[in-house]
């Protein structure tokens, strides 16, 4: 897609702080992170969301993602834990229609909050049955 950011990237139209490339994916530092190390993982060919991504390319992104865990976990940035965020729509929070992982680093101390809700709604074991049903 000729106005995507994470296209301009891959291209090289656009300077980032590359730390892992191979032939399907791209790794960079986020230009506004949430925690010091933060990534993101994108896939060189342009898909919205997961789903739109083929198994084989899916399998090769989360490959990246580990290894750039790695990658980070033994760095001299010393992260406690890590989160992986990846959404997929609008209602979802994703801002960049290309599909991206988030690596957030996490720090003793950080402060930052990836709060789910606490006083989510609750379901009676009949009420989870139907949607699993509905699922299928």
């Amino acid at each position: 897609m000729s106005d995507c950011i994470f296209c301009k990237i891959v291209k090289k139209e656009i300077p980032s702080h590359s730390i892992y490339e191979d032939n399907n994916v791209i790794a960079f530092l986020d230009i506004a992170p949430i925690n010091r190390g933060h990534t993101l993982v994108v896939p060189k060919h342009h898909y919205k969301t997961l789903t739109d991504l083929p198994i084989e390319t899916l399998k090769q992104t989360m490959d990246a993602v580990h290894k750039i865990v790695e990658r980070i976990k033994q760095s001299e940035l010393k992260m406690n834990a890590y989160n992986i965020l990846q959404s997929n729509g609008k209602d979802a929070g994703q801002v960049i229609n290309h599909v991206h992982f988030h690596i957030i680093p996490r720090y003793e101390n950080d402060n930052l909050k990836l709060d789910i809700n606490p006083d989510r709604a609750q379901y009676s074991q009949e009420q989870l049955a139907d949607i699993a049903k509905a699922i299928g």
